[in-house]
């Protein structure tokens, strides 16, 4: 697991790069092939923005968030939380380091479609292995450039995530009118299990290990515990840094349970990151994680993992305007009065005032001062809204990965 077909030529090998078009050093906007076709993307109220299409030439509908990361738009492309939603991103040059086949958090991506300002189309990386046009190519998901993403930006923020759809035609003729219906016959996200979409469909084994500067991924080959992951979208880094840990890793489907988890004798259990609304995933995940709860087992959440802990744990979560969607989001760790810097991916919040007694809110955004953390009091279970293993700090939150082996190891 975690192979790389490229091997050491994503490092080192400093031959030009073709992508299947011609090398950087002769590629100009002309000669880009998605530089001739027009792309618009049409809001449910009928706001509408036209722009220059690249990524895959087809359709796309869905929820429209944004994202104010600089850096990393690979890897938040490709994490399954972005199921069901088409990306904006603020930062405004978008595609400059390319793309390669270890910056990824998923084999094949969900997002729906993407949004920017401007699209780099020669990227200037020693690892670049394709253009990022190649790679949404690849995996059908089509992009839109050259529109205003601060007005776009503005008006999520003012009036919340809208419903939208982003399609490409070569004639540049589009019929507004239309795809403001398809807009707005899109379902959205609440009620909806998306979870169960991107999860694995069997288990599986884990031992790769973070990545290091000019190494690569190593393995994990002397395990000291045991950790069962639950995949609801699990991101490649959440595993890796959890065998960096020395765990021995199994990853089971969404829908397993209770009895499938403790079948592997796991000294503790990770409920994963993953999409859709947490009460709708909870209808099969809530009864699994109160029974591992019941059985004593060290538990860790993250993102929609700490969402469903909440409503385990008799709390409820609740739909967000605008969520939150960036690499730059301060957090307060209110028992060490610690403040971090850390990535988040989410559009539902677990509502603090419905927790119950003996659950703890232990970290809060300075953003909004939504809920952003939570432990049971006296039991190694605990969980966060953002995702620790993101590392825009960089390792602001790893800590917590250090605190879930130290729980588990004690079990051993």
């Amino acid at each position: 697991m975690g192979a790389h077909p490229y091997g050491a030529r994503a490092f080192h090998d400093s031959r030009p790069m073709t992508d299947g078009l011609r090398s950087p050093a002769s590629q100009t906007g002309a000669e880009i092939p998605h530089a001739r076709k027009k792309a618009v993307l049409v809001l449910a109220d009928g706001m509408h923005f036209e722009g220059i299409a690249f990524g895959a030439a087809t359709t796309a509908v869905g929820e429209v968030c944004f994202n104010t990361a600089m850096t990393g738009y690979q890897e938040i492309l490709a994490d399954p939380s972005y199921a069901g939603q088409i990306v904006a991103f603020t930062f405004p040059h978008i595609g400059i380091v390319g793309t390669n086949d270890e910056d990824i958090e998923s084999i094949t991506p969900a997002v729906r479609g993407v949004i920017v300002r401007a699209y780099a189309g020669t990227p200037s990386n020693y690892r670049a292995l394709a253009t990022l046009d190649r790679w949404l190519k690849r995996h059908n998901i089509p992009g839109i450039s050259g529109i205003d993403t601060r007005k776009l930006t503005a008006r999520i923020r003012a009036t919340g995530m809208p419903h939208g759809v982003v399609t490409h035609e070569t004639d540049g003729w589009f019929d507004i009118a239309a795809l403001t219906a398809q807009a707005k016959a899109f379902p959205g996200l609440e009620g909806l299990d998306l979870a169960k979409d991107v999860s694995c469909r069997q288990m599986f084994t884990w031992n790769e290990t973070p990545w290091r500067w000019n190494e690569g991924y190593g393995r994990q080959t002397a395990p000291s515990w045991r950790a069962v992951v639950v995949d609801y979208g699990v991101k490649r880094n959440i595993l890796r840094l959890l065998a960096g840990s020395g765990a021995d890793i199994t990853v089971l489907p969404a829908q397993a349970s209770a009895a499938d988890v403790l079948g592997h004798q796991p000294h503790g259990m990770l409920l994963s990151n993953g999409p859709g609304d947490p009460a709708a995933t909870g209808e099969y995940a809530i009864p699994m994680i109160r029974g591992l709860i019941d059985a004593g087992l060290p538990i860790f959440g993250i993102c929609l993992g700490h969402q469903m802990l909440g409503l385990a744990l008799g709390g409820n979560t609740r739909k967000m305007s605008q969520g939150h969607h960036g690499a730059n989001h301060p957090v307060k760790d209110l028992e060490t009065g610690k403040v971090e810097i850390v990535s988040m991916n989410h559009g539902f919040t677990v509502d603090r005032d419905s927790l119950p007694p003996g659950v703890k809110e232990t970290h809060v955004s300075l953003f909004d001062g939504t809920n952003c953390g939570i432990r049971v009091e006296g039991r190694p279970i605990f969980s966060v809204q953002y995702h620790p293993e993101a590392s825009p700090g960089p390792m602001d939150s790893h800590y917590l990965f250090d605190r879930f082996a130290a729980a588990a190891k004690a079990r051993i």
